[in-house]
């Protein structure tokens, strides 16, 4: 049944049309056949009792008389008649008389022939002797008054005909009833086949037309069936089909008018991002010019002698500078990151050395709010870039102290299947569950509605974040209001290597007396500030807004610079890029250089980080500066 309900129209079409056609083949075969089988059996059975009867008539008086030749010959005429297999005669009492087969000596005294009771039609009949009534005197009383007296049988005849010509022609009937039957089937299933065209047919165009519609080629149109319902299902399938093509038509009107509206918006957000890029890249620069030079004027300031009240006033200064210039170095970390110039540097490395910086950083400002501040010790051994590993741990930990008003932060390393999981944890405000994706995100800060400057700009967590994803670290958080906030970053656990790190990894600047620097800087104020301030370290500065000042002011006999600095930004054609390069053509290629620069876009970090020469961005550090200046004397 389960079959049957998948089988096509055209098969349910043959098999209604074939089934009750051979049902009524099948029974008008079966009765005239078997019709036909009977009569003819009844003809046989009928043409044996003839002869027997013929027989025991004509052996009444040879049986009588007792005379055999007569009876054997009246035997042998009946067994030349077709389909007679054997006759006999008995006498009254049953003996054989006499006895003719086929396949024997006529007339001997042989045993009958034995035969297959199946394949032989047997008939007996009796000898009767002849009823004759004599008109006698002697005859005692009259015919009407006298019964009649009774006569014995004379014998016995039995004539055995064979069937075989029976068989023969039930077989010949059965033949014809089943090649009937065949060429009557044969004969439905044609006609069945024509009939199921002609209504499967329609059908199977009208399926074939849905399917292409369905495809969506929504022209397709089904073509004329007739009429009727076929006629109805056509018209409705191709109404279909043109009520969607027209909302097909629709839709994609609508669709390219939302495109083209979208790329309109797309162009302008971009072209507005655009200009606030360069709007930010501009502002930026020229934030930062005045802001290196602050830095420069006020770590110079800072180590003169003052008197105590004046020594305050330089330390908040200093305090209020290095705010500012955090915060400036958050959107330049933002920046780097967007712009993809920053590549991590992967090696093995200790993680109890960047633990005990990070407590010794921020124990003051723990200590400020009447917090603990707990690292856990380590002998964990990490795999990532340990730069910006420690940023990341450094913004998770200040960013817990910043938010955590009692209690503590804990900062700890665990070891799980082959993992490190280093732990920040905080007693703080806690974070709700709908808020603990957006943090991430860039100036956003739960906490600081009147956006107060202590609590920064809200890009911790986003440089974090940010970073993670470039190292390919997992980064989890939990946390319940109230409660307190568990950040985990999950990082590649490494081997020990105690000969590649040893106690005396940091390295602190030494003394730069009499080292021979060529300043190149355009802004006067930053020139003077950064000429002072390598001034104040006992360098011998010669500073110039330009290569071409320079070369016009500097002495012929001059001995040859052993640093390069120069701002990337000048106000010549050249950048500081190929200021530098000039000047290593002119004194030296392997001449050490630094680059200086108070643009954040990413064309610049681009270009700074293919000429392989290192790079500062304004509000240059002092300390930082120091370091990198003590690094490349060394290496010189």
């Amino acid at each position: 049944m389960m079959s049957m309900v998948r089988w096509g129209v055209r098969a349910r079409v043959i098999v209604a049309a074939v089934l009750p056609m051979l049902a009524m083949a099948a029974v008008l075969t079966v009765f005239y056949t078997g019709s036909r089988l009977a009569d003819l059996d009844e003809a046989h059975a009928a043409r044996a009792q003839a002869l027997a009867r013929q027989l025991a008539a004509a052996s009444e008086y040879a049986a009588f008389a007792g005379n055999l030749d007569t009876l054997q010959q009246l035997a042998n005429a009946v067994l030349a008649e077709s389909d007679v297999a054997a006759v006999s005669i008995r006498d009254p009492s049953g003996e054989l008389l006499v006895r003719s087969a086929r396949g024997q000596h006529q007339g001997s005294g042989a045993p009958p022939s034995t035969h297959d009771s199946g394949g032989l039609l047997r008939v007996t009949e009796s000898i009767l002797p002849s009823n004759i009534q004599l008109d006698d005197a002697f005859t005692l009383g009259t015919a009407d008054s006298a019964q009649a007296p009774h006569i014995p049988t004379l014998g016995t005849v039995t004539v055995e005909l064979s069937l075989e010509r029976v068989k023969a022609r039930r077989n010949e009937l059965l033949r014809v009833a089943t090649v009937s039957t065949l060429l009557v089937l044969i004969a439905s299933l044609l006609l069945s086949t024509w009939l199921s065209r002609g209504v499967s047919g329609p059908i199977r165009r009208v399926a074939w037309a849905v399917a292409r519609i369905g495809q969506g080629r929504l022209s397709e149109r089904v073509p004329e069936l007739g009429g009727g319902s076929l006629r109805l299902l056509a018209d409705g399938v191709n109404d279909m089909a043109e009520r969607l093509e027209e909302i097909h038509d629709s839709m994609a009107r609508r669709i390219m008018e939302a495109t083209a509206e979208l790329r309109e918006r797309k162009e302008e957000a971009e072209q507005a991002n655009l200009a606030k890029s360069r709007f930010l890249a501009a502002a930026s620069h020229d934030l930062r010019q005045p802001m290196h030079a602050l830095g420069l004027f006020i770590t110079e300031l800072s180590q003169l002698s003052h008197a105590p009240e004046a020594r305050h006033l330089v330390q908040k200064i200093s305090a209020s500078a290095e705010a500012m210039e955090n915060l400036l170095d958050s959107l330049l970390d933002i920046s780097k990151l967007d712009a993809g110039v920053l590549h991590p540097t992967i090696a093995s490395f200790p993680l109890q050395p960047i633990l005990e910086r990070i407590s010794a950083e921020l124990r003051t400002a723990a200590a400020e709010k009447g917090l603990r501040l707990k690292v856990r010790a380590t002998e964990a051994w990490g795999r990532s870039d340990p730069v910006l590993f420690e940023r990341i741990l450094t913004n998770l930990a200040s960013n817990a102290i910043r938010y955590t008003q009692r209690g503590g932060v804990l900062v700890a390393c665990r070891r799980r299947a082959g993992k490190l999981h280093v732990e920040v944890r905080d007693s703080g405000v806690g974070i709700e569950e709908h808020e603990q994706e957006i943090i991430f995100q860039e100036f956003v800060q739960l906490d600081n509605a009147e956006r107060a400057r202590d609590k920064g700009l809200g890009l911790g967590l986003a440089i974090v974040r940010r970073l993670t994803d470039l190292l390919g670290h997992r980064l989890s958080l939990r946390s319940r209001p109230g409660v307190g906030s568990v950040f985990t970053l999950e990082m590649p656990a490494a081997e020990a290597d105690r000969g590649a790190h040893g106690a005396g990894n940091e390295r602190t600047p030494g003394d730069l007396a009499g080292w021979r620097i060529v300043l190149i800087e355009d802004d006067p104020l930053a020139r003077n500030g950064m000429d002072s301030l390598l001034s104040s370290w006992g360098c011998v500065v010669e500073s110039a807004a330009s290569l071409e000042e320079l070369i016009d002011v500097r002495a012929p006999d001059a001995p040859p610079p052993q640093l390069l600095i120069s701002d990337f930004r000048l106000r010549s054609p050249d950048n500081g890029i190929t200021a530098i390069a000039a000047m290593r053509a002119r004194w030296g290629a392997d001449l050490p250089a630094v680059l200086i620069s108070g643009d954040t876009c990413a064309d610049t970090l681009k270009l700074a980080q293919d000429s392989a020469i290192p790079l500062l961005h304004k509000p240059v550090r002092p300390a930082r500066l120091r370091a990198l200046l003590h690094r490349l004397y060394s290496n010189h």
